[in-house]
C-alpha cells in the first residue's frame, strides 16, 4: 500500500485542526502533532516509497494548511511546525540543517499559496529553528541561516513580493539573534 502525498497532507491538516481547536494552544498543539506524525511517517518511508524530504514537505504543508484553515496565528504555528519537525526527526538520524531548510521551504510556499501572513510565518520558522536546533547541538546562527535559506527558496517559487516580505522578516529576526549573542558574549567575558 502506497501513501500518497495528498493523503499525508490531508491527514496532517485534519489532525492539526483537531489539535488546535481541542487545546487552543497553537504552538504546543502544532509541535506535538507534527512531531508524532513525522516520527511515524519517517519510519514508514521505505515501505511507502517516499523520501524523508518528501515526508517533511508534506507534513509542513498539511500543518500550515490546518493552521490557516482555523485562523490560527501563523507565526506560532510555524514555530510549532519547526520545533515539532526537529523533535520528530531527532531519532531518525536526519540532518538537522536539511530538516530546517526543507521545513521552511514547504511552510513558506504553502503559506503564500493560502494567502497567509508570510512575515509571521518566516519569523516563526526562524525562531523555531533556533530554539529546536540549539537543543540538537546546532549553533543559533546555523539554524537561523538554514531557516532563512529554505524560507527564501519557498518564497522564490511564489514571486518577488513574497521574497521581499520573507527577506525583511528573516533579516530582522537574524539581527535580533546576533545582538542577543553579542550581549551574551559580553556578559560571559565580564564574569
Amino acid at each position: 500500500m502506497r501513501i500518497t502525498t495528498s493523503g499525508i497532507i490531508e491527514t496532517v491538516k485534519d489532525k492539526i485542526i483537531a489539535a488546535i481547536v481541542g487545546t487552543g494552544d497553537i504552538f504546543q498543539a502544532t509541535m506535538d502533532t507534527v512531531a508524532q506524525i513525522l516520527a511515524a511517517a519517517i519510519k514508514d518511508t521505505g515501505k511507502v516509497g517516499m523520501s524523508v524530504s518528501d515526508v517533511i514537505a508534506d507534513v509542513a504543508s498539511g500543518a500550515i494548511r490546518g493552521a490557516v484553515q482555523v485562523g490560527a496565528d501563523v507565526g506560532l504555528a510555524a514555530k510549532g511546525i519547526m520545533v515539532g519537525m526537529l523533535c520528530g526527526t531527532k531519532e531518525t538520524g536526519t540532518a538537522v540543517l536539511e530538516t530546517i531548510s526543507h521545513t521552511s521551504h514547504a511552510a513558506i510556499r504553502d503559506t503564500a499559496a493560502l494567502g497567509g501572513d508570510l512575515e509571521a510565518a518566516a519569523t516563526g520558522l526562524v525562531v523555531g529553528a533556533i530554539e529546536g536546533g540549539t537543543k540538537m547541538g546546532v549553533s543559533a546562527e546555523e539554524a537561523g541561516a538554514a531557516a532563512a535559506d529554505g524560507a527564501l527558496k519557498g518564497a522564490g517559487q511564489v514571486g518577488s513580493a513574497a521574497v521581499d516580505t520573507v527577506r525583511k522578516a528573516v533579516i530582522k529576526q537574524l539581527s535580533r539573534v546576533k545582538a542577543a549573542l553579542k550581549e551574551l558574549e559580553m556578559v560571559a567575558s565580564e564574569s
